[in-house]
């Protein structure tokens, strides 16, 4: 047992234009015919899993630890 520290990512990362769907994607949407894959429209889901990011301080290997779902989290907030 060591210290982490933890940290938790809010959103996720930028999405990269050079990986392999987004190429396969862009290039089949060129040109003329419209839209030709689906675009989602039934969200319904109003939480996400809240995934806790931690990191050993000796050998900095990263583990991840995933919560419940909430609406609102703090990191470090003092419970009322």
């Amino acid at each position: 047992h060591q210290e982490h520290a933890v940290t938790w990512q809010k959103k996720a990362g930028k999405a990269s234009s050079t990986v392999q769907g987004r190429r396969r994607y862009d290039r089949k949407q060129a040109g003329f015919g419209g839209q030709t894959k689906p675009v989602f429209h039934k969200k319904v889901k109003t939480t996400k899993k809240v995934v806790l990011k931690l990191k050993c301080s000796q050998c900095s290997q990263c583990c991840q630890f995933v919560l419940k779902r909430c609406k609102h989290f703090e990191l470090g907030a003092k419970k009322v």
